[in-house]
């Protein structure tokens, strides 16, 4: 670990709830932060937020609510004037320290956001096409006009009149979140619940037809128009995901639509 003076007044934000691998394998690389925050479910693994704790991280424990509220709370406890949003499944490219050394030198007197670069790996292997080309992301921010929507998933960072900054450098981030069929299941269905909680919230509805066409379409669209085939069978197998989970949602929205009850 750097000396506290050679560090970046960075506050790198992080939810946490039974990813203890990738806590352990993360958290070593944020050397170059000021602080680390992890706000950690405790319906979790145990062994997660102790890997946390014991590589130095600020742990703030918290029952998960939804993405938005989580990530607000953290936002809360961040003190320095930059915050790195990160998830436990993603790594920072190291190419992108100097990036992050040159813009926070810049001060934090502005409302700022600087964007990366995510590219995706599926059962070990980078996807190009699918749609999951490469996401421009709102990841580096100054912290005292930003916050964060209720929302359930898919939450969105909210800035004041923010400025964008481009060409300072490479920031880029690769994301690990299907390394195995356990994450690929898991996750397809937390996902699917997810959003169709979100869903249900923002006053949609679904009958059966939508549980019926929307799956094929968005296999359609991926493999076909975003080019999924280019991937082998790896693009047959994400594509067959990302359709399951188009079922799992409307199914249950459907339900919901159907007794008029929340879940």
């Amino acid at each position: 670990m750097a000396a506290p003076d050679d560090r970046l007044p960075i506050s790198v934000l992080l939810l946490v709830r039974d990813e203890t691998r990738d806590v352990e394998e993360l958290l070593p690389t944020l050397a170059f932060a000021r602080e680390v925050v992890v706000v950690w479910d405790p319906r979790g693994e145990r062994s997660a937020r102790d890997a946390a704790e014991r590589l130095g991280a600020h742990v703030h424990d918290r029952p998960f609510d939804g993405f938005g509220p989580q990530r607000a709370f953290a936002l809360s406890r961040c003190t320095q004037d930059w915050v790195l949003w990160i998830d436990a499944d993603e790594r920072l490219d190291p190419a992108s320290i100097p990036t992050l050394q040159r813009v926070t030198a810049m001060g934090a007197l502005h409302s700022t956001v600087v964007m990366a670069l995510r590219t995706t790996t599926f059962l070990g292997r980078r996807i190009r096409f699918c749609g999951w080309g490469g996401d421009w992301l709102p990841r580096l921010f100054t912290r005292r006009t930003a916050s964060f929507d209720d929302a359930a998933v898919h939450e969105r960072l909210q800035m004041d009149r923010s400025t964008v900054l481009a060409g300072m450098g490479p920031f880029g981030l690769e994301h690990l979140s299907y390394r195995t069929w356990d994450d690929c299941v898991s996750k397809m269905v937390r996902y699917a619940h997810a959003n169709a909680e979100k869903s249900w919230r923002a006053g949609r509805r679904a009958g059966p037809l939508d549980v019926l066409w929307r799956p094929p379409l968005r296999f359609i669209r991926m493999y076909l128009l975003q080019q999924g085939f280019r991937e082998g069978a790896h693009g047959v197998v994400l594509c067959g995901f990302a359709a399951a989970q188009v079922f799992l949602k409307y199914a249950e929205l459907w339900q919901r639509s159907r007794s008029g009850t929340r879940a």
